[in-house]
């Protein structure tokens, strides 16, 4: 349809009219949220709904099992928004760990921290003095974190430049600290140098990484994340797959969205698609607030292999974690994170072969082994994405335009439903739970 020849005036009904485009967590809540007020239509391009929440069947022996290649863990302490929705649901969790080890080509290096065992799974780790000041290393750090999200002089340091200011050496930089931050963001160990220092402590801190006790209890949702999409999906009134969003116009009545389907009018629509997506949409109509937010966080491109090729695995199984950092030879710090995920510990298969899900991995996966292929793309926190963020509120509503997505916090499922629940709130509706925890504040 020509934008000439559009109508004026408000959309017509009796309730009024939303749109959520994408559907993932954030979008699939916020039009599940909305639609106990409002009219809810939810655009997604891709073909099945879930975003970063995708859960497949597997046969393996003849037996046939739920596994998940995207989300996979949350705990009660750190995630309570998610956690006080899968309680509404009746989602069921089963326990899951967040064990991690790092597996290094050049020079050979593989420990794991899950256990001394694992630690020294390498016998030569015994007698290496690079490794042995790795561990006094993490000591240190692990004790000054315990101050830094408070120290005010912290506020305008990188992670990399506080290592360098501080002396801390290049094993525990490379053989700990970036491989468990880059597995945990998704992104080069390169990139996370440049991450703001209070804001990755803060992180670390909430989620009990930096220390040996009182540590979260990891869980997975039984049955595969679908379970909660199906439930999600159950409630919303319209949803349009393949149907890819391409631009919208916004006047003082209302919205037009432009989409595979045609042009339709709404009174709001929430953009609940990662940053640069959402400025795609806005095209030429988005201002220059709009422009600085949103084009300020970077996406890292992902490809995950879910596979049975244990040679993507550490060589020494003593190492083998739920977690598990893999460098390849000669690889380098600006190279896509490679990272493997035994899935066999992190959720309770049935299965007696190691069932992994290797994001980027050094080579491919042996074809014999191959079970699925996927893409994704994962938001990178720098300075400019932080600062972006602290900015969102001056733009969320402005138009009617509404954002959403895990981007606009740490990009986990917790943000991704915060998210959701804070532009459900804005439109007048309130979530049906209480969250009990306290929210974990980003410095």
């Amino acid at each position: 349809m020509r934008r000439d020849r559009l109508s004026s005036g408000p959309p017509t009904g009796c309730r009024r009219r939303v749109a959520v485009v994408g559907s993932g967590v954030s979008g699939l809540l916020c039009g599940w949220l909305l639609a106990r007020r409002f009219d809810v239509t939810i655009y997604e391009a891709g073909d099945r709904v879930g975003g970063h929440t995708n859960t497949v069947d597997v046969d393996l022996g003849g037996r046939r099992h739920p596994v998940d290649t995207g989300f996979l863990v949350f705990n009660r302490r750190t995630y309570p928004q998610l956690c006080a929705l899968f309680a509404w649901l009746g989602v069921e969790a089963d326990a899951s760990e967040m064990s991690f080890s790092v597996s290094i080509r050049e020079p050979d290096l593989e420990w794991s921290g899950s256990s001394l065992a694992g630690i020294f799974a390498q016998r030569r780790n015994l007698g290496r003095p690079a490794f042995l000041a790795m561990l006094r290393d993490i000591l240190r750090f692990n004790a000054a974190a315990r101050t830094i999200d408070r120290d005010a002089a912290a506020g305008g340091q990188s992670l990399g430049d506080y290592l360098q200011r501080n002396r801390f050496g290049h094993a525990f930089r490379d053989w700990y600290l970036l491989p468990m931050a880059a597995a945990i963001w998704s992104c080069p160990t390169s990139r996370m140098l440049e991450f703001p220092l209070r804001s990755f402590v803060s992180f670390c801190n909430n989620h009990g990484l930096l220390q040996v006790r009182d540590r979260p209890q990891w869980l997975t949702v039984r049955g595969g994340g679908r379970e909660y999409l199906r439930r999600l999906t159950a409630g919303v009134d319209r949803l349009h797959l393949a149907t890819a969003v391409h631009d919208l116009l916004r006047d003082q009545q209302g919205v037009w969205l432009f989409s595979d389907r045609g042009a339709e009018r709404y009174d709001e629509v929430v953009l609940a698609c990662h940053s640069d997506q959402a400025l795609r949409i806005l095209g030429g109509g988005a201002d220059a607030d709009e422009r600085s937010v949103l084009s300020a966080i970077a996406y890292q491109p992902n490809t995950a292999w879910l596979h049975t090729d244990v040679d993507l695995l550490p060589r020494r199984r003593a190492a083998w974690s739920a977690w598990n950092y893999l460098a390849g030879p000669k690889q380098s710090g600006h190279a896509p994170v490679s990272v493997s995920y035994l899935i066999n510990r992190l959720q309770p298969l049935p299965f007696d072969v190691p069932v992994v899900v290797t994001l980027n991995p050094w080579r491919t996966p042996a074809d014999r082994h191959v079970l699925r292929r996927f893409d994704y793309a994962h938001p990178v926190f720098d300075a400019a994405a932080v600062a972006a963020q602290s900015r969102l509120s001056a733009i969320q509503g402005r138009g009617r335009v509404w954002y959403a997505g895990a981007w606009t916090g740490y990009g986990f499922h917790e943000d991704g439903v915060r998210s959701a629940v804070d532009v459900a709130t804005s439109l007048g509706v309130s979530v049906p739970w209480r969250a009990d925890a306290r929210r974990p504040e980003r410095a």
